[in-house]
């Protein structure tokens, strides 16, 4: 095959929110530098962007984006079907994905594919790119943190803390990578589903045990984070590029990557309240609540008094009628004229707005690098696997934020959310801390900084 006079680069990411976003804005990132590329998504994903995408975004849309089928119904979304694609949907993708290389290659000598760059989930991509004698590249859209006790995880199998399962033998024992590191509660790791052990088991087969070849099969490791924000993480992992955080809002008028439309109306709705007043309560694409957390968490920012804006997916909870309930209730006729809900959010845009006091969030990771990369303080509601060590991050070595924790029975119960909000907005520390992140990572991403200087080193990699 021969070498293209223009570089083309193929991605690859996990079919899920968390992963795609992150993905998309590094594309666009190499798209301004000269760069081919084209996104690969499933059917189903692909649809959802497509459909969440404006027409003017679409049209001005700098990649060219490409649905490959995953071999699940096309309405296929429930947890058997996530499994399903896992364990069978790599070989129904491989060959698809194989078909559009040879077919980008025969179309026209002088974009054949140099690079692929898929999501360190995919390790089928990477296969097919290294049978086409393709670069390959792996992206890291979690914390070098959570990648580092990954690597790690065979070492606590023959340690005797984790079975080969990856389930831990003994209970809230502690674990160290290193000194400038949080512990890790070996409850609380990057495959943890509290409550749910056949899940954490799936998880831990199939993606943390192959996590070292992932790695071995990969030219380069790249990763959405930044040395500032975790200099010893990347001091254990050999070789690796933090080229983060990375931001639809470096590129404007670029979609985000969402599977869902945003709300237009949010940015005027804030433009109406005071300075430093709005509670911002988002859950990332995949937290479910039981009914009682829903409402716990519905009182506990009514009772604030504050102005919020609360994003609640259609499938926020199992229960739709607790959101239907909730919408019909005379709290939130109560609240309604100085709480705002909708369906997803511009959240970028919304963390930037001066109106913004806090951030409630479950701290997944592309959450975390908006709101560090915006100066907000967090308030912290962890959920499952990496999200637990993004808080310890969050709370414990940076200090941007506090967490929310739970009552003898489990439950985060509206006076703990009220209490916790008015601690965090009067914490004048925290604010602090979080404004002096906010300007670390804007000189990490800037013109000389570590991610800058990454980036481009990255981009030269491609072009040579």
């Amino acid at each position: 095959m021969g070498r293209s006079s223009k570089p083309h680069v193929i991605l690859v990411p996990y079919p899920a929110q968390g992963h795609v976003a992150p993905l998309m804005k590094l594309a666009y990132n190499l798209a301004s530098h000269g760069i081919k590329v084209t996104f690969v998504n499933t059917e189903f994903i692909h649809m959802k962007i497509v459909s969440a995408m404006s027409p003017e975004t679409a049209h001005h849309c700098p990649i060219n984006l490409v649905a490959i089928p995953d071999g699940l119904e096309s309405n296929s979304s429930g947890e058997q079907d996530r499994k399903k694609l896992i364990e069978n949907g790599p070989k129904h993708m491989w060959v698809h994905l194989q078909n559009l290389i040879e077919s980008i290659n025969c179309a026209n000598n002088d974009t054949h594919v140099t690079h692929l760059i898929a999501d360190i989930a995919n390790l089928w991509a990477l296969e097919v790119a290294k049978k086409m004698c393709i670069k390959t590249v792996s992206f890291l859209p979690y914390a070098l943190g959570n990648l580092a006790m990954m690597l790690h995880a065979p070492k606590l199998v023959e340690a005797g803390i984790l079975d080969d399962y990856g389930l831990p033998i003994q209970e809230d024992q502690l674990v160290s990578l290193s000194k400038e590191l949080p512990t890790w509660n070996i409850n609380e790791l990057a495959w943890s589903i509290n409550g749910d052990s056949e899940r954490q088991k799936f998880i831990y087969k199939h993606f943390i045990k192959n996590i070292t070849e992932h790695i071995k099969i990969s030219d380069s490791v790249v990763a959405n984070s930044s040395y500032e924000l975790e200099p010893s993480a990347c001091h254990l992992i050999p070789n690796i590029l933090p080229i983060g955080p990375l931001l639809a809002s470096a590129h404007t008028g670029l979609f985000a990557g969402n599977l869902w439309p945003e709300d237009s109306t949010c940015s005027r709705w804030l433009d109406q309240q005071p300075t430093g007043s709005v509670i911002y309560a988002a859950f990332g694409s995949t937290v479910i609540c039981n009914q009682h957390r829903f409402i716990e968490l519905a009182h506990g920012l009514a009772i604030t008094g504050r102005p919020f804006l609360w994003v609640v997916r259609s499938d926020f909870t199992k229960d739709n009628g607790a959101i239907e309930e909730f919408m019909d209730s005379d709290i939130l006729k109560r609240i309604q004229n100085f709480g705002k809900i909708v369906n997803w959010a511009p959240q970028e845009k919304v963390l930037a707005h001066p109106s913004i006091a806090c951030f409630f969030s479950h701290c997944g990771w592309n959450s975390t690098m908006e709101g560090v990369s915006m100066g907000v303080p967090f308030l912290c509601w962890p959920y499952i696997v990496d999200q637990f060590h993004n808080r310890n991050y969050i709370c414990e070595a940076w200090k941007v934020g506090l967490a929310v924790n739970s009552d003898e029975n489990g439950i985060v119960t509206r006076h703990e959310i009220k209490s916790k909000i008015e601690e965090l907005v009067s914490d004048k520390d925290i604010k602090a801390n979080s404004l002096k992140l906010k300007e670390i990572v804007k000189k990490s991403v800037g013109e000389d900084g570590t991610s800058y200087k990454h980036f481009l080193s990255f981009v030269g990699q491609i072009k040579h």
